[in-house]
């Protein structure tokens, strides 16, 4: 027999010895070490609104985590508390959360083992993938090779941070302490970190070298595995450019991965984030079905998980961008559904840079409101200065308004921050788009390939490609055929009445292509 600490709150038990939580019909459900931390900590604090600010410090002291994963944990919280948590914890718009239920202790006895215990059922992972920062090995004879080690992981951990749907934890000191032999499982347990980071760091004749690897910590496979390196001439250029090659190399991988484990899930344990995986897979491919599809998976995400913000971001998207391709049949219902997702997504979470970067893009394409654009998107990047997705967009609204270098300075940002994502081809198209702004059309020409070759469906690649051709007095037949190919369905007095150039700017770019040969027909 064992004496357990139960405190009941409403109608549930938090059983701190079990770590675990009783729901009102005896059934008990098992969390995360941080979401059981975070549940402790807000019925230690009933009846009193507990900030964002404080949970991090509670939950994670000397961790630097961003604010997903505190919406992770009480996501993964309200799902095992069930309909009835909902009117026991609740969100204090841009303050933080209440737990307004009487708490109470008790304690009783109970046996060590108990075959007919309540049913322990594990909650379904509804986190985004979480990755830690092991510090990195180097020569112990050589101390300037460890402040350089420590250096690279601050600015991989400041550029992984900015990245959507990563958590990243840092490790610090008392981890250093642990010792590098740990066995990842061990230590991706006690993180609650399903990848781990880490690398050795060696110096030869003017030369540094990086070799890290990326270890899913389930089962300690490597999954990915890069040697960095450069001349030690200038330390702190060198930590900046290993720190954001190691970052963009991991984020992709990490993608495939998370995708390639959503896809071997039974349709029953599918989460909201495996969903939304599925649903960008489809989207990017830029084929019609695939991309309806993608909308049943989204909208199935939100419902699964109505806390899930990036599920509402990305249904917003959805529609944004069907209203881009020219395939929406109602763009009145897709500006709609486009507003209330980006509004509720940025209810759950006003800082996330996605969400913002998204409302923006809804903003200036829809509606052509390319000031407050522009403003959502600098608290965008002030929020995740490496959300590459807003630089992106950024850039385009610089298109649209005329702003041609700044754009392309903002375009190259974004694909060396992403150069391996599945919708790099984006970035290319925009890059393609500055330069046609600043009358570089060879530029223009070659980056709009680039994007073709990425991805042929890219339309907005297609016609910069043609406009630039007609202005480098370059032939246009096989590009126009192209488009044609691409975007079937394309009209030009469409295309000019949805398009978000401005002025003078869009009568030229509509008149070239029609010197191209393109028309209404």
């Amino acid at each position: 027999m064992s004496e357990t600490t139960r405190l009941r709150f409403g109608p549930f038990v938090l059983d701190e010895a079990r770590a675990s939580v009783v729901l009102p019909d005896g059934d008990e459900r098992q969390l995360r070490p941080k979401s059981f931390d975070l549940l402790r900590h807000l019925v230690a604090n009933a009846q009193r609104v507990v900030t964002r600010a404080e949970i991090l410090d509670a939950v994670w002291p000397g961790l630097f985590v961003t604010d997903d994963s505190v919406t992770q944990c009480m996501t993964d919280i309200r799902r095992a508390l069930g309909d009835t948590g909902g009117q026991v914890i609740r969100t204090v718009p841009r303050r933080g959360y209440l737990l307004q239920a009487e708490v109470t202790a008790e304690a009783r006895r109970m046996p060590v083992s108990n075959g007919n215990a309540a049913r322990v059922v594990a909650p379904l992972p509804t986190e985004t993938p979480s990755i830690a920062v092991l510090p990195f090995r180097g020569d112990p004879n050589r101390p300037e090779d460890r402040y350089f080690a420590e250096g690279i992981i601050e600015g991989i951990v400041h550029v992984l941070s900015g990245l959507e749907g990563l958590t990243v934890l840092s490790l610090g000191t008392s981890l250093a302490q642990a010792g590098h032999d740990a066995d990842v499982r061990t230590v991706g347990r006690a993180l609650g970190a399903r990848y781990l980071l880490r690398g050795t760091l060696r110096r030869s004749g003017g030369r540094l070298r990086l070799y890290c690897e990326l270890v899913l910590t389930e089962t300690g496979a490597v999954v990915r595995a890069d040697l960095h390196e450069g001349s030690d001439g200038d330390l702190f250029a060198l930590q900046d450019r290993i720190s954001t090659d190691v970052a963009v190399t991991i984020a992709p991988r990490v993608r495939e991965q998370e995708l390639a484990l959503a896809r071997r899930k039974p349709p029953a344990n599918l989460t909201a984030y495996d969903l939304v995986l599925q649903a960008l897979d489809r989207m990017h491919r830029l084929e019609r079905p695939a991309f309806d599809e993608a909308r049943g998976l989204l909208e199935a995400a939100v419902e699964a998980d109505p806390a899930y913000g990036p599920a509402r971001t990305y249904v917003a998207w959805w529609h944004i961008w069907r209203m881009i391709r020219g395939w929406s049949d109602d763009r009145v219902e897709d500006g709609r559904a486009a507003d209330m997702h980006t509004t509720e997504a940025l209810q759950l979470n006003s800082r996330d840079a996605l969400g913002l970067a998204i409302r923006s893009l809804y903003l200036s394409y829809q509606l052509h409101r390319h000031e407050e654009a522009i403003e959502l998107l600098g608290l965008a990047l002030q929020s995740s200065p490496n959300c590459a997705f807003a630089w992106a967009h950024r850039a385009a609204v610089e298109c649209w308004t005329g702003s041609g270098l700044i754009a392309r300075d903002m375009a190259e940002r974004a694909l060396r921050l992403a150069p391996t994502d599945p919708f790099s081809f984006l970035y290319q198209a925009i890059v393609a788009q500055a330069c046609y702004t600043v009358d570089d059309f060879d530029s223009a020409i070659d980056w709009a390939g680039r994007s073709i070759a990425a991805n042929p469906r890219e339309a907005s690649a297609h016609r910069v490609l043609v406009a630039a051709l007609v202005a480098a007095g370059r032939p246009t037949a096989d590009a126009v055929a192209s488009l044609r190919a691409a975007d079937p369905d394309f009209r030009l007095s469409v295309f000019a009445g949805r398009t978000p150039l401005v002025g003078t700017r869009r009568d030229l770019f509509v008149a070239r292509l029609q010197l191209a040969g393109i028309g209404d027909d």
